[in-house]
């Protein structure tokens, strides 16, 4: 019963303070940020909730498929100085980019997998 409260309460807690954190040492919250643990978080409760060993291999494999497509994302940030734009372009930049990896990530996966 409470545990969509539990999940809620973590996870907020996790982004605020790496978010706070940002302020004061932004490579130290950069290191927490890119930690697995939303991934972490999200497997231990869909096994919590669950109880499905093998619905969570599967989860984690496409975790594991989309880490690549998803550091698409930073592509514009690490080419800043190039790119003439403020932050806002930088990251609808970056989520265009995540967008075109995320279908061509499915076209790849279906030409091979099929």
């Amino acid at each position: 019963m409470y545990l969509p409260a539990l999940k809620i309460i973590v996870a907020a807690s996790i982004i605020a303070f790496a978010s706070w954190l940002s302020g004061k040492k932004p490579e130290l919250a950069g290191f927490i940020v890119a930690l697995p643990l939303t991934s972490m978080l999200a497997l231990a409760f869909a096994y919590g909730e669950y109880k499905n060993p093998e619905a969570s291999v599967t989860f984690a494999k496409s975790i594991f498929a989309a880490i690549p497509v998803s550091l698409l994302f930073f592509v514009p940030f690490l080419l800043a100085d190039k790119i003439p734009t403020g932050f806002w372009g930088l990251f609808g930049i970056g989520l265009a980019l995540v967008a075109c990896g995320y279908f061509a990530h499915g076209w790849i996966l279906k030409a091979f997998l099929a």
